[in-house]
């Protein structure tokens, strides 16, 4: 039926209806505008909840980028904090002329940035502070090396030094060492990025660079939180890791004693493994699963089911071989003494190949523990006199660091120690 334009909608016919057909009509207007009345309150209602959804989707869109961890406290964050998604490790060595009062000034504006970046505030002389806004859970840990804690008239720990010669070391100098550490890392990239320009601007009037490593995990969100990781082998990396927050955390990693300027903080030991994914690639899964000592789907241990199964290391095969090798990594790396354990936090890389290959990769492995002698030398000793995953693995850098305890709001991550 034809409406006029900018007409209520009835038709000229029924208005030229009367009597009863009026009234009848008069009575369906009163209706028609209640259910009009209703039907736009309904509307309204539906539109902001719609919009409510719609804000609600937004919020878990930059739910990431927005997130934020703690940076002050009795310890340092990036230690216990669920690992970000991608992490850089930078290495700087002193100028020759900064002395103990120097170092106090260049850590006081160190942890003044890492303080306002970390919680989405923009330095002070932040030149892009747009893009400080998205913290994506930023973390900056501070590690010292040898030469540090020596020029700020410290006591260096007896494990403070270049780890031991081992056999299968192949360190290059563009690795190892360093006199400050800045370890940085966030759910984005970009965070990263900037994070690590600022505090590099704030140091570079103290210090160089020595040396620059990036890693990277599964994006946040692409696997349940707490899963372990996978190294570019397809092998979970760190099934058998003490749980942040429990006695035996805190026993294991965090350092109690002398030094007292370091009582609350730990040890790193980094090592860049490079990994022969080529030579990899030639090796069947059984023989894969062999020289790890674990299922590769599962990360279960050969003797089990499920990734955290403890191992039998007594099973035998029919023919009377031990289900997992005596020089399989999961044996190997196991000890049977309590206090031999470590903390890791490892995170993949993969570089632009050369002289004709197809890649360059590995893995960063972050070791944290109270004491390096007593924890992560005996590992790496049994790992370095035979291990099957030697076969396909090189240590290429190596640099260990104590890693102070945290600040409280106002202080500054060194001030033990200085």
């Amino acid at each position: 039926m034809a409406r006029e334009p900018g007409g209520s909608g009835f038709s000229r016919r029924q208005l030229l209806l009367g009597g009863a057909a009026a009234a009848g009509a008069g009575a369906a207007s009163v209706l028609g505008a209640q259910a009009i009345g209703g039907a736009l309150a309904g509307g309204a209602n539906a539109a902001a909840s719609a919009a409510a959804e719609a804000a609600a989707a937004a919020a878990r869109e930059t739910a990431v980028g927005e997130a934020i961890v703690p940076y002050h406290g009795a310890r340092q964050a990036g230690i216990e904090t669920p690992p970000q998604a991608y992490a850089r490790y930078i290495a700087l060595d002193l100028a020759p002329e900064v002395d103990a009062a120097a170092i106090r000034r260049m850590l006081r504006v160190l942890s003044d940035d890492a303080a306002r970046i970390t919680q989405g505030r923009a330095p002070l002389a932040d030149t892009e502070p747009e893009l400080a806004l998205m913290p994506a859970r930023l973390t900056v840990t501070f590690g010292f090396g040898q030469g540090l804690v020596e020029r700020a008239g410290g006591t260096a720990p007896t494990w403070l030094r270049p780890l031991p010669a081992f056999g299968i070391d192949r360190l290059r100098p563009e690795w190892n060492g360093g006199d400050l550490l800045l370890h940085l890392g966030a759910d984005d990239p970009v965070t990263v990025a900037h994070a690590a320009r600022m505090l590099l601007k704030d140091a570079r009037s103290f210090a160089s660079v020595r040396w620059s490593q990036q890693g990277f995990r599964r994006a946040a969100g692409a696997e349940a939180s707490g899963s372990t990781m996978r190294n570019l082998f397809g092998q979970l990396d760190g099934t058998v890791n003490p749980a942040p927050g429990t006695a035996d955390f805190d026993e294991l990693v965090w350092h109690a004693g002398d030094p007292a300027w370091l009582a609350g903080g730990t040890s790193m030991v980094l090592r860049r493994i490079a990994m022969d994914l080529d030579g990899w690639d030639r090796v069947d899964r059984p023989g894969r699963e062999a020289a790890v000592g674990r299922k590769l789907g599962s990360g279960a241990p050969l003797t089990g089911e499920r990734e955290h199964d403890e191992p039998d290391f007594e099973a035998l095969t029919p023919v009377g071989f031990p289900v997992i090798g005596d020089f399989s990594h999961l044996r190997r790396s196991r000890s049977e003494v309590p206090g031999e354990r470590i903390f890791r936090r490892g995170y993949n890389y993969d570089e632009s190949p050369a002289d004709g290959g197809i890649s360059d990769a590995g893995l960063l492995f972050a070791s944290y523990q109270a004491d390096v002698d007593r924890q992560f030398v005996p590992i790496q000793r049994r790992l370095d006199e035979l291990d099957l995953l030697n076969e396909w693995t090189t240590p290429i850098g190596s640099a260990v660091f104590a890693i102070p305890p945290g600040c409280a709001e106002g202080g500054y991550v060194g001030e033990t120690l200085v």
